[in-house]
C-alpha cells in the first residue's frame, strides 16, 4: 500500500485495485475531491460517482456513458483487489467481514456482498464476494467553519446532531467540527475531544495513529463500538465532547444519555431528511422529543457537503444555507 503519515497519498485507493482496474484509473487526472464512489460488480462494466454523477470507467481511463465500452469486472479482478485491500490478510477482517465492509488505510469503506453464511440467525462470514462499493473518504478542511458558532456558547459546548441522507458528506462535516473543537478558534478555546471511530472512517488511523487532521486535543477509540467506546473515554480520558457516527439504536441513545449526565457534550450523527423524520423514528425520536440535543445541523439532500439549516433544540431556525429550510426541514418540537 502507498502513502504514508497523516495526508498520504490521494492516489493510493487504486493501488489496492485489481492491476487491469488500475491501469484504466491512472490513464486519468482525477480531481480526487469529486470521485466518490467506485463500485465493482462481477460480469458488469466498473462504475464510479464523480461529482455526484454515475459513469462507468471506459478502457482508457475516461468516463463515459455506454457500457459495453466500460471495463469489464471479472471474479479475478475482485479476488485481486481484496487481496491488495487486506494485505493479503483476510482472515484479519473476519469480524469486519461478517459485517459486510471493510476499512482501508486512509479511511476508505469498502462495502462487500456476496454469500452469507448464517449461523444460529446470525452472520458468520461472507464468502463468495461479487460486488464491492468503495467509498472514498475526503477531508475538506473548514467545511464546518459556518456553523461552529452556533454549536459553542462560551465555554458551553452544545450537543449537536447532524442530520443526512446517506452518501450527503456527514461524516466528512462530523470531522472537520471534531477538528475546529480540538484546536479552537471563531471566539472559542479549543476543548479536549474523545472520538469512538468503530469503523475506522473519521480519523482512519492507521497503526493506532489517525491519518485525518482531527485537532491537537483529540483522543481516538479505533475500531470500538460506540456504546462501549462512550463510556471508556469518559470514564478514562476525561473530554468535554464525545463525537460519534450514525447512532440510531437502543443501545447508542442509553449511552449517549449517560454521557450526557455525566457533563459531557455529544456530537453525533444520523440518518434522516430532516429534524421532523428524525423525531418520528421510535429509538432516537425520544431525544429530540425530550430536547436533548441543542442544536442539529441538516444536509441538504441530494447534494455533498451542503448544510441546508442549524435548529436549536425547540426547533427555531438559527442558519439557513436554503431559502427554503424554513419549509423543507420541519421543527423539532
Amino acid at each position: 500500500m502507498v502513502g504514508t503519515g497523516r495526508s498520504g497519498n490521494k492516489e493510493e485507493i487504486f493501488f489496492m485495485l485489481a492491476a487491469k482496474l488500475r491501469e484504466a484509473f491512472l490513464h486519468r487526472s482525477w480531481r480526487f475531491e469529486k470521485l466518490q464512489e467506485i463500485r465493482l460488480r462481477v460480469n458488469c462494466p466498473a462504475m464510479v460517482v464523480y461529482g455526484g454523477e454515475e459513469f462507468c470507467l471506459e478502457r482508457d481511463g475516461s468516463l463515459g456513458k455506454k457500457w459495453e465500452r466500460g471495463v469489464t469486472v471479472t471474479a479475478s479482478m475482485i479476488r485481486e483487489s481484496l487481496e491488495y485491500m487486506s494485505n493479503y490478510s483476510m482472515y484479519a477482517y473476519e469480524e469486519e467481514l461478517r459485517q459486510g465492509y471493510l476499512t482501508v488505510r486512509g479511511g476508505h469503506r469498502i462495502g462487500l456482498a456476496g454469500k452469507m453464511v448464517m449461523e444460529s440467525g446470525m452472520p458468520k462470514a461472507l464468502q463468495s464476494i461479487s460486488f464491492l462499493n468503495i467509498r472514498l473518504a475526503h477531508e475538506v478542511p473548514g467545511c464546518s467553519d459556518e456553523v461552529m458558532p452556533y454549536l459553542v456558547e462560551g465555554e458551553h459546548f452544545c450537543n449537536s446532531l447532524i442530520i443526512s441522507p446517506p452518501g450527503c458528506g456527514k461524516t466528512t462535516l462530523l470531522r472537520d467540527m471534531v477538528r475546529a473543537l480540538s484546536d479552537g478558534g471563531m471566539g472559542y478555546e479549543g476543548m479536549t475531544v474523545g472520538v469512538v471511530d468503530e469503523r475506522s472512517e473519521i480519523g482512519a488511523c492507521y497503526q493506532g495513529r489517525p491519518q485525518n487532521d482531527l485537532g491537537s486535543r483529540t483522543d481516538v477509540l479505533d475500531g470500538c463500538s460506540k456504546v462501549k467506546g462512550m463510556m471508556m473515554l469518559v470514564r478514562s480520558m476525561a473530554p468535554r465532547v464525545i463525537a460519534v457516527d450514525e447512532v440510531g439504536s437502543r443501545e447508542d441513545v442509553e449511552a449517549m444519555e449517560y454521557v450526557m449526565n455525566c457533563g459531557v457534550g455529544i456530537l453525533a450523527t444520523a440518518h434522516g431528511n430532516s429534524v421532523d423524520e428524525v423525531k418520528k423514528k421510535p429509538v432516537l425520536g425520544k431525544m429530540v422529543q425530550e430536547r436533548a440535543f441543542e442544536r442539529y445541523i441538516v444536509l441538504r439532500p441530494g447534494a455533498v457537503g451542503k448544510i441546508q439549516a442549524v435548529f436549536d433544540g425547540r426547533g427555531s431556525l438559527l442558519f439557513s444555507g436554503d431559502s427554503s429550510a424554513e419549509t423543507v426541514v420541519e421543527p423539532a418540537c
